[in-house]
């Protein structure tokens, strides 16, 4: 559960998918073996009690560890999502998609899963309000979503499926 008390959605993109297995690669071939290693060489300096190197070692593995087994956990859930012909024209999982809101002010999204989205990135969560009042629609479509400010009014001025 999310804390909104909504489920989390099992979706993500091929390219978000890639990001978080290179994530897991990169902790347990690489970062975790040196981390290892840094605290025996700590415990070797013998009193582990005031031991910072030691201490922060091992708060480290434990962290990893943790990261780890939630994303070997979460790659089994999750689900690839890949863009089809017939989904052009109209806003889907992956899409591209710039808004004009009330100001003329332009924004472009990408509609992608919990686990990849990243607004400074442009990529908006699919369990958003904003995306789900987004899915299904079609170019020139206006659309309201409420928001923490009040309703928010948006016209979709484009839609796409690649970078």
């Amino acid at each position: 559960m999310s804390t909104f008390g909504m489920k989390k959605s099992n979706l993500i993109t091929r390219e978000g998918y890639d990001t978080l297995e290179r994530e897991l690669r990169y902790l347990w071939k690489e970062e975790r073996p040196r981390v290892t290693q840094q605290v025996a060489d700590a415990a070797a300096l013998g009193d582990r009690s005031e031991n910072a190197e030691y201490i922060y070692g091992k708060k480290r593995l434990r962290e990893i560890d943790r990261r780890v087994r939630f994303l070997t956990k979460r790659l089994e859930q999750l689900q690839i999502v890949y863009a089809s012909p017939k989904q052009h024209g109209k806003v889907y999982f992956g899409a591209w998609v710039e808004l004009e809101d009330e100001m003329g002010q332009q924004k472009n999204y990408r509609l992608v899963g919990p686990d990849e989205f990243d607004l400074r990135l442009d990529k908006l969560s699919i369990d958003s309000p904003l995306a789900r009042a987004l899915l299904g629609k079609s170019l020139d479509d206006e659309i309201t979503v409420m928001t923490p400010a009040g309703e928010q009014w948006y016209l979709i001025t484009a839609i796409r499926y690649s970078p």
